[in-house]
């Protein structure tokens, strides 16, 4: 692959700017000849989740590809699924630039993007042209204008909107760049809106004829009680699957190294243990009732065989793609 050669020059860039470039240039080679070039052969590894079936365990986590354009590109380089978003029901600017860094000494990534996005009718239309034959996945949020006690109306907007053509939904109450956002992990607020997406599944099921499962992506930063609350709701709301975790908050690991105060959530290399010790714990206390996609660090074949051997059913990667590039797919597809 091209990526250790092209990597130096992107880096040089600064990171959201070199985001952008990317993914224009993968737009405009998908579908053409040209793909060649980005294409993988990996072997088939079939696994079953969420009741679908996976053509290989790995995928693309939510936020790289947040407008659905790129889903071809990705699922030429061998992912089994693809998950686009975090998309909300009207298009948002996201918070001020500048929004994303590399904290490269660590092989991390801080960003604070607010979930900057052209909305959900544009994501719907993307997904709607791919021809990728991969499971898509449809990562669906709030507008920050909305308030926190209307935030279940939002979800609810995306998941009218995305169900006839997402493979799972995934309702993300995590990140921790919209204001109050998280506070939808626990308690009451939890409960009402899972409570809240469980009967629009279940009405949307009827209307289609087609069972859409849905997941929720969890923060690594829960603590023990919070965790047992949360996997417990999961469970009392039949919920199809969970995804661990989101973006961290804490500074430990990347401590005095530059851009390690900047606000935002912290992902890849320095989030690796910490969401391997939720997916453990959590594989713990759901005892099978419900399955995992592990995500958070996974830029190696072990840092993977690690988040499945702590429980994971299936995997993400994001930031480990951006430090090693495709071929980071190959390595770990190829040997899983």
């Amino acid at each position: 692959m091209l990526y250790p050669m092209i990597r130096p020059a992107l880096f040089k860039l600064d990171p959201e700017k070199a985001h952008e470039l990317t993914l224009n240039q993968l737009k405009k080679i998908q579908g053409t000849a040209l793909q060649a070039l980005i294409t993988q052969q990996v072997p088939s590894r079939p696994v079953t989740c969420m009741g679908i079936q996976f053509d290989n365990p790995l995928g693309l986590a939510a936020g790289l590809d947040k407008n659905g354009e790129c889903i071809d590109a990705f699922g030429a380089m061998g992912f089994g699924f693809v998950e686009v978003g975090t998309v909300t029901p009207r298009p948002q600017a996201g918070n001020d630039k500048p929004r994303l860094f590399r904290v490269v000494e660590a092989e991390g990534v801080i960003n604070r993007m607010g979930f900057n996005n052209l909305g959900v009718d544009h994501l719907v239309e993307n997904v709607k042209k791919a021809q990728f034959r991969g499971v898509i996945g449809i990562n669906i949020g709030k507008n920050k204008d909305t308030p926190v006690e209307q935030g279940k109306d939002d979800y609810l907007i995306c998941m009218e909107k995305t169900y006839a053509h997402a493979g799972y939904i995934t309702v993300n109450i995590s990140s921790p760049n919209t204001p109050g956002l998280r506070t939808l992990q626990y308690g009451e607020a939890l409960d009402d809106l899972l409570s809240a997406i469980k009967n629009k599944q279940q009405e949307l099921n009827s209307r289609h004829l087609k069972y859409v499962p849905v997941a929720v992506k969890i923060a690594p930063d829960l603590s023990e009680e919070e965790l047992v609350q949360v996997a417990d709701s999961l469970v009392r709301h039949n919920i199809d699957g969970v995804i661990a975790t989101n973006t961290t908050l804490d500074r430990s690991l990347v401590e005095g190294l530059p851009y390690a105060n900047e606000t935002g959530g912290l992902s890849g290399r320095p989030v690796q243990l910490k969401s391997t010790e939720i997916i453990r714990r959590l594989h713990q206390e759901l005892n099978g009732r419900l399955p995992i996609i592990g995500v958070g660090g996974i830029d190696s074949l072990t840092a993977a065989r690690e988040k499945l051997a702590a429980g994971a059913t299936l995997l993400q990667v994001y930031s480990g793609f951006i430090y090693k590039g495709p071929g980071l797919v190959k390595q770990i597809v190829s040997h899983l």
